[in-house]
């Protein structure tokens, strides 16, 4: 649930410009660069033109920038790739791009098949012909195949990658849409199968019917053969809610729960079952809470607080039915509702529920583990799973027949293995190996700690060369992204290893509060108006990397984006002489104008509310958009954003470098006209936004 709240959506002293006086709120006759906000407007996009030309015609003519295009090609296009599997029934599921297939395939193969060397797969999909064939610029956003029969789809697809989409029924025997199927024309919306002949749906249903923060607040339900305006409505949220949206829960032991969550802000939602006869039954979970599935009819979910003798960050299992009126029950003892509880080190990153198995990846230090998890009528019990040590862990899928899953495990310099497991019996199978993308021999990792303004030690990830030399001349990419409990976790990059590390840099990744690395108290120690601890954290990374000797100002850069591109906005700001270059992706930055651009209003759990006084005077002496000043020599930033990105928008990062422009400060703009809030849309795309950026990072940096 909380993916879907996120996808429907790193100083040792007070910087100084604590003390600038506050600033109002941005007018029709105080801000000269609204008219930025009209996003298709055509003088906003011929100032977006003229940018992107000037931008491109800088960085393309380095002669790094077709080297570093050729390699990022063929790392995206490369054909040994791993093929990330999704189990729907018996058979294997993948959408793969290539330069023959640019938006895509989704295809299918068996589980035999897929253990080959050389996997024959067979299409399901072919997205290029598609768009062809209706003229339109498809991006796959998923298909929901729901058991017991797995035969019909419901496939989302996004033009051009914005996070609004449509929705049509599909037939997996066919291989083709369904005529006179259920089809939901483009919206920011939410659908689920409740049986073959009936969706449940959250979606733009008319006049009144979206949130001031753009998302669905009505749910209705929608039978074969309606028409939207026949769906019967069974809820309703409130127009200042984030969103309300479905979904069907179901288990191989047949349990299925539909569920809808009421999101009050990001991180509080109440929780609701649509009971038989349309009645819609309350659920009293913690409103803090993500639910993650049904297994053996039990509600699996973590608590983002302490409750009923939970602590924040444990695991949790109840029956739906117990759920109903527990508010009003005597506290009853735990222990047998209790999955996993998390140390004050360990955080529970992701949880998968195959047939009888709920498999967590747990994190301690910030180095992943795998642990199986079943109940035996008295009490859950864990049995590890396989992993390397020092590496990240993810389960790329669980199957819903049995027990089986896929797991990728990876490490800064170590590709990533996929492995297949049984989560019963702990059988288990290197299945596929990813080459390498980089030569990885001359490096090593190593963990440190910073010491951050209120004393907390801050850990951060350093990959290097092993002769690297401790003078100060290293050329170093610092990232973090510090909020929404998002952790950073060790990663295999072959971008950052062909295009950074091979040639001579260092990577550093920062750990810094707002994120989810040491479970919910490491993110709600810089929410709102604690956000300054965030910034604080990345700054006393950047200085303790300089007090070690791997780095000067001069040689440091720093790359976020989205929450992590409101990070750079305020390190630049508040921190200027830190930084060299300051590569800035698809940001935040006018945070006096959150609320009206883009998904912003969802965003006051995490940011504040700024019609409260605090939260106002907070960010009127931190927002990077007016707290840029004409007189500062600021590094020379560049601005990565994408004109279809609908949720934080392009409108940040054309404002803050128009402002820019008019102070006479230097930057670099790109704006893609296509890739949502990804900043690409496909493979190619990609290749050439990385390529831009390490440009830019390799001109200033090692120059």
């Amino acid at each position: 649930m909380r993916l879907l709240l996120i996808a429907a959506l790193a100083a040792l002293a007070v910087p100084a410009l604590a003390e600038t006086p506050p600033v109002t709120a941005p007018t029709k006759d105080t801000d000269p660069y609204l008219w930025l906000e009209e996003i298709h407007g055509s003088r906003a996009m011929a100032w977006v033109e003229a940018e992107n030309a000037r931008s491109l015609a800088i960085l393309k003519s380095d002669p790094r920038y077709e080297a570093f295009h050729q390699e990022a090609l063929r790392i995206v296009n490369a054909t040994d790739r791993i093929p990330t599997p999704s189990v729907i029934g018996e058979a294997l599921y993948n959408f793969w791009q290539d330069p023959a297939n640019v938006r895509g395939l989704w295809r299918r193969t068996t589980a035999e098949s897929y253990a080959a060397a050389t996997p024959v797969w067979e299409t399901v999909l072919d997205l290029d012909r598609l768009s062809a064939d209706e003229h339109a610029n498809w991006v796959w956003k998923g298909a929901n195949c729901p058991p017991p029969d797995f035969t019909r789809c419901l496939i989302s697809l996004s033009n051009g990658g914005e996070d609004a989409d449509t929705v049509r029924e599909f037939d997996l025997a066919t291989k083709s849409f369904v005529p006179g199927g259920f089809s939901l024309p483009t919206s920011k919306q939410s659908v689920d199968w409740i049986d073959d002949d009936t969706l449940i749906v959250a979606r733009d249903w008319g006049p009144g019917t979206m949130t001031t923060s753009s998302y669905p607040f009505v749910v209705k339900v929608l039978k074969r053969d309606q028409d939207l305006a026949q769906a019967v409505e069974v809820f309703r949220g409130r127009p200042d809610d984030v969103l309300a949206a479905p979904s069907v829960l179901r288990d191989a032991a047949g349990h299925r729960l539909v569920l809808i969550v009421r999101a009050i802000d990001f991180f509080h939602s109440e929780y609701y079952e649509l009971a038989p006869g349309e009645q819609v039954v309350k659920l009293d979970l913690p409103q803090k809470a993500d639910v993650k599935g049904l297994m053996d009819g039990q509600l699996v979910f973590t608590v983002f607080e302490d409750w009923r003798g939970y602590r924040a960050g444990d695991l949790v299992a109840y029956r739906p039915e117990d759920l109903v009126g527990l508010a009003a029950r005597p506290f009853e003892a735990p222990a047998a509702h209790l999955i996993f509880a998390p140390g004050p080190r360990q955080s529970i990153e992701q949880v998968a529920i195959s047939a009888h198995r709920v498999v967590a990846a747990i994190y301690d230090n910030v180095r992943g583990g795998l642990t199986s998890f079943a109940f035996d009528g008295a009490a859950w019990r864990g049995t590890p799973l396989p992993v390397a040590a020092n590496s990240s862990v993810g389960v790329a899928t669980a199957s819903e027949v049995d027990d089986t899953i896929y797991y990728g495990v990876e490490g800064f310099l170590a590709p990533t293995h996929l492995w297949r497991a049984d989560a019963a019996t702990g059988a288990e199978a290197d299945l596929k190996n990813l080459p390498s993308r980089f030569d990885a021999a001359r490096d090593v990792v190593a963990q440190f700690e910073a010491t951050s303004s209120d004393g907390t030690r801050i850990p951060y990830f350093v990959v290097h060369p092993k002769d690297m030399k401790l003078d100060g001349s290293n050329p170093t990419l610092l990232y973090a992204y510090g909020g929404f409990q998002v952790s950073m976790l060790p990663a295999y990059s072959g971008a950052i290893g062909k295009l950074w590390l091979e040639h001579g840099g260092v990577y550093v990744l920062a750990n810094i509060r707002g994120g989810g690395e040491f479970g919910p108290a490491w993110h709600e120690a810089a929410l709102k108006t604690r956000r300054q601890l965030s910034y604080d954290d990345f700054a006393a990374v950047a200085k303790d990397l300089i007090a070690r000797g791997v780095t000067t100002p001069r040689r440091l850069g720093i790359q976020g984006g989205s929450n992590g591109g409101l990070l750079m906005g305020v390190e630049m700001v508040q921190h200027p002489q830190l930084w060299r270059a300051v590569d800035i992706e698809v940001p935040l930055l006018d945070m006096l104008r959150i609320g009206h651009i883009g998904a912003g209003a969802s965003w006051a759990g995490e940011y504040g509310d700024l019609d409260d006084p605090a939260v106002r005077a907070f960010w009127e002496r931190t927002s990077p958009y007016q707290n840029l000043k004409p007189d500062v020599a600021y590094p020379e930033p560049f601005f990565v954003t994408a004109t279809s990105d609908d949720r934080v928008t392009p409108v940040h990062a054309r404002k803050m470098a128009a402002k820019m422009q008019a102070m006479g400060l230097p930057f670099l703009f790109f704006e893609n006209t296509n890739g949502g809030h990804a900043g690409s849309a496909n493979l190619q795309e990609r290749a050439e936004r990385v390529a831009l950026e390490f440009t830019y990072l390799a001109r200033m940096l090692m120059d």
